[in-house]
């Protein structure tokens, strides 16, 4: 068996390039061409992993099918490539150095000082290449968080060397890095990628590509300029011009023959052509829509749109696949009141209910289910936002007063949110929640029933609490009916209102599911509730 090819995707200049996306454009393009291909995050922070970050920190917390808390540009693997990411495609520094203590406390490395060269790096590198081990992929593609020349980074960029070194048939480096438009000057600057590309090397990393981030178009002049000062092919010089959408970014690298520099550093004959007529067609659909809608999406966390990333693109899925623009009104939930959420919510098509953790800015969310509810507008609540359906549909017509989540009021008379039975005597906070996928059965006759086509499906999931069956009875004679149940727990997993023309809240995460290739099918459902709601 050939041992599997690795790529580093290394960043300079300045954070936010997007080698994510880079990174996943190049796994879509090697795909097409029937390579199997898988992407790893390495990230830089002392967190074992993003599970405990505010979302103000990093932004969204990406789950995995087998229940990893990972970075959100797992989540953008996924969606390019269409298959499912693991805990061993996310590592941090954190968890590195956790390792390697264990490892010294067990006495495994018999005495010796240990140190970041070689302990941390050996431990680095032996991540690394799980995956290519595996005999599951052909090429492992590995993107390096932060900066070059950050501090954090090094020991990174260090394994990156050593690597190149004991594996030069079967390592490549990309470099993105930032080429400046200065109009002062009327003119692009390439000083700064030299002098990333020069800090690179004085690591003893030699980039075999360079993918130049700008805002025009690079010349022939300076794409030689580039090549001779970097010391790559002139052919290796990749332009990334800023594109409308990320999902146009696998033509562009296309167009730039990315893939073919990349294979021919590896040793690797192009086999097939690149065939990615969908990606075209996504992005044509997308860029033309034939009608739009408005859609509330209503959280706390809204001044970093980020921090529902998934959800966002979701709706772009959706967007395509509908041919329907949807309009997205970012509504912080603690500007909605009794006096404020009937103009704020005035027009939108449809809302949704974001998920999160905490009490601020659930009693807006109370307000925004409260409007979609009796106004009959299409509602989707996720996670958190299924579990503030309940509570309103507990207060306003079951008449429980003060019903709530135990998570906000554990002197509730009644807690119709209870935090799981096993979550009971865990007080660490780090990867202690119910995490990953989990299997749910469907009522027939419900609206996801008819949204998935099956009787049973499999979700992920992020969270504590849950609803408590103690008053399902209450709630099915009431209107609000349990049409998703966990077959071994027997947990709630979806609620409707069956007398309502799409209201839908769930307790797991539809939008980690949604790709380019496969729109989530509750997204799509909802969009066109929307739609039909609009008319």
């Amino acid at each position: 068996m050939a041992s599997a090819k690795y790529v580093f995707v290394t960043g300079g200049v300045t954070s936010s390039l997007g080698k994510g996306i880079i990174s996943a454009s190049l796994a879509t393009l090697l795909q097409s061409r029937g390579y199997r291909v898988t992407i790893q995050k390495f990230d830089p922070y002392l967190n074992v992993d993003p599970g405990t970050l505010n979302p103000y920190e990093h932004g969204e917390c990406f789950v995995t099918e087998d229940g990893a808390e990972t970075d959100l540009d797992l989540g953008h693997y996924e969606r390019f490539m269409n298959h499912s990411t693991s805990q061993a495609n996310n590592v941090t520094t954190g968890r590195v150095y956790q390792s390697v203590i264990q490892k010294e406390r067990r006495g495994d490395f018999l005495g010796k000082t240990v140190q970041v060269i070689p302990h941390i790096t050996n431990e680095i590198k032996e991540r690394m290449q799980i995956l290519g081990n595996s005999g599951d992929y052909d090429v492992i593609i590995t993107e390096i968080g932060g900066t070059v020349g950050d501090i954090e980074s090094l020991p990174y960029v260090e394994t990156v060397r050593q690597m190149c070194w004991e594996k030069p048939n079967d390592c490549a480096v990309v470099h993105l890095t930032l080429v400046p438009y200065l109009s002062a000057a009327g003119e692009l600057k390439t000083k700064p990628t030299q002098h990333s590309v020069k800090q690179l090397q004085e690591s003893g990393v030699f980039p075999d590509v360079l993918v130049c981030r700008t805002e025009h178009e690079i010349s022939q002049a300076i794409r030689r300029k580039l090549a001779l000062f970097c010391n790559v092919q002139p052919d290796a010089v990749i332009q990334s011009i800023d594109a409308e959408t990320i999902y146009d970014v696998p033509r562009l690298m296309k167009d730039e023959q990315l893939d073919k520099v990349v294979l021919s550093k590896l040793g690797l004959k192009p086999q097939g052509e690149v065939d990615i007529s969908h990606w075209k067609e996504f992005v044509f659909n997308l860029n033309n829509p034939k009608k739009s809608v408005e859609i509330a999406l209503v959280g706390k966390y809204v001044e970093l749109k980020d921090s529902y990333k998934s959800i966002s693109e979701a709706f772009i899925h959706a967007s395509s696949t509908t041919l329907c623009k949807v309009n997205l009104h970012w509504i912080h939930s603690e500007k909605l009141t009794d006096t404020t959420t009937s103009t704020l919510l005035k027009g939108m098509n449809a809302v949704l209910v974001a998920p999160g953790f905490g009490s601020r800015g659930i009693d807006g969310k109370l307000h925004a289910v409260c409007y979609a509810r009796e106004n009959k507008i299409p509602f989707l609540g996720i996670c958190l936002g299924m579990q503030v359906s309940v509570i309103e549909f507990a207060r306003n017509v079951l008449n429980f007063d003060d019903a709530d989540s135990t998570e906000m009021n554990n002197l509730s008379s009644f807690p119709v949110i209870d935090i799981m039975e096993e979550q009971k005597r865990i007080t660490n906070l780090g990867g202690t929640m119910r995490l990953g996928s989990c299997a749910c059965d469907l009522k027939k006759g419900s609206i996801a029933h008819a949204v998935y086509g099956n009787d049973s499906i499999n979700e992920r999931h992020r969270h504590r609490y849950e609803f408590n069956s103690k008053y399902l009875t209450d709630f099915e004679s009431s209107g609000m009916t349990a049409t998703g149940i966990n077959p071994k727990t027997g947990l709630v997993e979806i609620v409707e209102i069956p007398s309502h023309p799409w209201f839908v809240g769930v307790q797991f995460h539809p939008e980690y599911k949604s790709t380019v290739a496969k729109p989530h099918p509750l997204f799509v459902s909802f969009v066109k509730a929307a739609l039909k709601n609009k008319h």
